[in-house]
């Protein structure tokens, strides 16, 4: 087993659940990053750079292993952040509505130790029913997904707006790639099993 703390860079309780299937001892501490993209920034070195910006921006009481992870959604290539309101959410979703939208999950493992950096960036693809302006609302009414990035939980009822979900790691889409944070934790010496 590894010699570091493991430090979840997020306050993000959909991260943290995620985080828990894999039956590690963590802490989660809010990052200080300034998460506003950089001009003419790709949405797959945006993603890279604020995972790398939150797993190095805790202040840390010991070194310790610690992850970072960003998301966004991309529509028409538009970099679609949280919507944070109701209007922007059923925005969002009529946008993305009949069609297949990319998003983009960065996620950084830093050993504050060695400093050490692993990163990777997963895209998934949503490829979502065609929606009524009824159906958008109700489900934003009931589900209030207004600080997820594409306006909905997926691991929740998010999943009735959906066709088809396209990726290797369907944690990916709720903000974690856990297939890759994997890897780079036995790089660093963490075994999971």
């Amino acid at each position: 087993m590894h010699s570091y703390p493991l430090v979840l860079a997020s306050t993000s309780p959909y991260r943290q659940l995620l985080l828990e299937k894999l039956g590690l001892t963590f802490s989660a501490i809010a990052p200080d990053c300034d998460e506003t993209p950089l001009r003419n920034e790709s949405p797959q070195a945006l993603v890279e750079r604020l995972a790398m910006g939150k797993a190095q921006g805790c202040s840390l009481s010991q070194p310790s292993l610690v992850i970072g992870s960003d998301q966004v959604c991309v529509i028409d290539g538009e970099i679609v952040g949280k919507p944070h309101t109701r209007e922007r959410a059923i925005e969002q979703l009529r946008r993305q509505s009949g069609r297949a939208i990319c998003f983009y999950t960065g996620v950084a493992l830093f050993n504050s130790a060695t400093q050490a950096l692993h990163t990777r960036v997963d895209t998934f693809t949503v490829h979502f029913r065609t929606l009524t302006e009824q159906q958008i609302e109700r489900y934003v009414d009931k589900e209030q997904p207004f600080y997820c990035a594409g306006s909905f939980k997926s691991e929740g009822l998010g999943i009735v707006l959906f066709e088809r979900l396209e990726g290797k790691d369907p944690n990916t889409l709720v903000g974690l790639p856990l297939i890759d944070l994997v890897d780079m934790l036995e790089q660093e010496g963490v075994s999971i099993l």
